[in-house]
C-alpha cells in the first residue's frame, strides 16, 4: 500500500515528503492509521546526527491513531482500536528491565534497525525511533501500540507518547518534586510545558520558567509558571533572587546544552536536585570542579523518557486530563500538515513556539 511520509534520506539531509510502499502487518505487528503526530526535538536530533540510528528512515515517534489491520498472533489489539504509539517498548528480560527500570531497556530501540518500508524505487527504509509516525499510516510491533485513554481525542492523546510522559515523568519520577518545593524548568518547548504543568500538579510553591524567548512567557504562565526568566548568563542569579537567595529545590533541564545544564545546576540550592531531560551532542561538555561538588552537595541526574512506564503512567495522565489538571492543548502552538514538517524543524532550530502537531 502506498502512503505519504516524511523520509530522512541521510544524516543532515533535508526531509523529503514522498510516497512510500508500506507492507501489510506481519506476525506480531499492527497497522495504524495516524490521526495526529507531534514534531519533537528528538526528531531533529535524529536528522542532524545528534542521535545515531539507521537511515534512510521515516521519522516521527509521538503519535496516536486507529488500528486498521493486525498480523498473525495479535490478540490484544483489534482493528478499530485507538492506540498511542510507544517508541520505547521494553523487552522485559534485559538487566534494566529486571530491575524495573524499563525506560533504560537495552533493546528498546532494536526495532529501529529493521526494514520498515520502501520508497517507490525500492530503497529500504527504517522506522525512526521504532514507530515512523510521520506518515499517513505505519506498521509497528504490537508492543509499540498502547490502548488510547477513553474519552480523550486522539489529537491530544498523540502528545502523551513523548512530550507529556517525558515532562511529567521528569518531575514526578526522576526529580520526585514534593509539595511546597520550588522548581525551575529550563526550556519552554513541549516537554518543558508538560514539566511546568507537572510541577503545578505536584504542588510546587514556586515554578520558574526559563527560556531564550521572551515571547514564551504567556505560554509558560498558562502552563503553571509563577515566574519567568529570560535565559542569560545571569539567569541563575535571578533565580536565586526569586527564592530568598537560596536557589530552587529542583531544576529540570529540557534543552540539552552544556551551558543550560550548568545554569540549571547553579540555580539549585545547596543540596538541590537537577534532572537533565534534554538530549545534547557528545561535544557538549559540562565541567565541575571537585570542591564545588563537595561544597554544594547537589545532585545531577539524567532522565530517559521521564523514567516512565507508559502502561502504568498513561492511565494516571488520563485521570489528570479528565479532571482538568493537565491541559494538552496548551502544549500545541502550531497545527500543521505533513508537508510542513521541514518548516516546523526550522522553527525548532530558531527556538520558536512549542509543539507543532501534524493532523491527518
Amino acid at each position: 500500500m502506498t502512503v505519504r511520509a516524511a523520509v530522512l534520506p541521510a544524516i543532515g539531509a533535508p526531509l523529503e515528503i514522498t510516497d512510500i510502499e508500506l507492507p501489510d502487518p506481519g506476525p506480531g505487528q499492527v497497522r495504524v492509521r495516524l490521526a495526529a503526530a507531534g514534531v519533537c526535538h528528538s526528531d531533529l536530533s535524529l536528522s542532524d546526527g545528534t542521535m545515531r540510528l539507521p537511515v534512510p528512515a521515516v521519522l516521527g515517534h509521538e503519535g496516536a491513531g486507529t488500528v486498521v489491520a493486525v498480523g498473525e498472533g495479535v490478540t490484544r489489539i483489534a482493528p478499530g482500536d485507538d492506540v498511542v504509539l510507544n517508541w520505547a517498548p521494553s523487552c522485559g528480560s534485559c538487566h534494566a528491565c529486571s530491575l524495573g527500570e524499563i525506560w533504560l531497556c537495552a533493546d528498546a530501540l532494536k526495532g529501529a534497525a529493521a526494514v520498515h518500508a520502501h520508497t517507490v524505487d525500492g530503497t529500504a527504509l527504517h522506522p525512526g525511533l521504532n514507530v515512523a509516525a510521520f506518515a499517513e499510516e505505519t506498521v509497528v510491533p504490537v508492543a509499540c501500540a498502547l490502548p488510547a485513554p477513553a474519552g480523550i481525542p486522539l489529537t491530544d492523546a498523540a502528545l502523551l507518547g513523548c512530550a507529556v510522559l517525558t515532562g511529567y515523568g521528569a518531575v514526578h519520577h526522576s526529580a520526585q518534586v514534593r509539595e511546597g518545593e520550588t522548581v525551575a524548568v529550563f526550556g519552554v518547548g513541549g516537554v518543558g510545558l508538560a514539566a511546568l504543568q507537572a510541577a503545578r500538579i505536584a504542588g510546587a510553591s514556586r515554578i520558574i520558567a526559563v527560556d531564550v524567548s521572551p515571547a514564551k512567557e504567556e505560554l509558560a504562565r498558562t502552563a503553571g509558571a509563577t515566574d519567568y526568566v529570560v535565559a542569560s548568563p545571569e539567569a541563575p542569579r535571578e533565580i536565586r533572587a526569586l527564592t530568598g537567595r537560596q536557589g530552587v529545590d529542583v531544576a529540570v533541564e529540557c534543552v540539552g546544552r552544556a551551558v543550560t545544564i550548568r545554569a540549571a545546576w547553579e540555580s539549585t540550592r545547596r543540596g538541590g536536585r537537577t534532572t537533565v531531560v534534554g538530549i545534547g551532542g557528545k561535544e557538549e561538555q559540562v565541567t565541575f570542579n571537585a570542591l564545588e561538588i563537595f561544597h554544594w552537595g547537589r545532585t545531577l541526574s539524567g532522565c530517559v523518557y521521564g523514567n516512565s512506564d507508559p502502561a502504568r503512567d498513561l492511565p494516571v495522565l488520563a485521570d489528570h486530563i479528565r479532571a482538568g489538571r493537565l491541559n494538552l492543548s496548551t502544549l500545541v502552538t502550531e497545527h500543521i500538515t505533513l508537508a510542513e514538517i521541514p518548516t516546523a524543524f526550522e522553527n525548532m532550530r530558531a527556538g520558536k513556539g512549542a509543539r507543532a502537531l501534524i493532523t491527518f
